[in-house]
């Protein structure tokens, strides 16, 4: 399945995977070669440990290798007044007249913890392309729905902090 991604994105992608090869890879390797040089294998902590670390660094690389592989670049369209990627919305819950604010962003970013939503999450999907003052209806995947008014849009900047989903 092609993940979805933006061209800052794919960049800081790029960025993580060099640090990953030129820097951490090094230095992983020279952990494992000392700890080997340590003696026993068999009931080395700092060899085992120092390899489970080398093999997740490798484990990551292969996995953001293949995530660009697979992208599909995604441009928002939205217009300034409308829900698009990096817009933050607040919304009002209908059903219990709470409000909620969240940032739209790609799949690769999102993280609920921090309301930041994705663009293929029901609630992303139903207000991308909207614009304030306008009530959407939220679609579940069990059939299900639920309604949203979207109250307030602003436009939110990519500043690059955002992490990265692992696997």
């Amino acid at each position: 399945m092609a993940e979805k991604l933006t061209d800052k994105d794919v960049a800081r992608i790029q960025a993580e995977i060099e640090e990953r090869k030129v820097v951490e890879r090094p230095r992983l390797l020279e952990a494992v070669k000392e700890a080997r040089a340590q003696g026993d294998l068999s009931e080395n902590f700092e060899y085992t440990a120092a390899k489970r670390e080398k093999n997740r660094n490798e484990s990551r690389i292969r996995y953001l290798e293949r995530v660009l592989k697979n992208a599909r670049i995604v441009q928002d369209h939205a217009g300034a007044d409308e829900v698009g990627i990096e817009k933050t919305v607040r919304v009002l819950f209908e059903d219990d007249d709470s409000e909620e604010e969240y940032r739209i962003v790609t799949p690769i970013r999102c993280n609920s913890l921090e309301n930041k939503i994705s663009i293929e999450s029901p609630i992303g999907k139903a207000l991308m392309g909207h614009k304030a003052g306008e009530q959407v209806e939220v679609a579940l995947p069990n059939g299900g729905s639920y309604a949203l008014q979207i109250l307030e849009i602003t436009n939110t900047v990519d500043d690059g902090t955002d992490r990265l989903n692992s696997y």
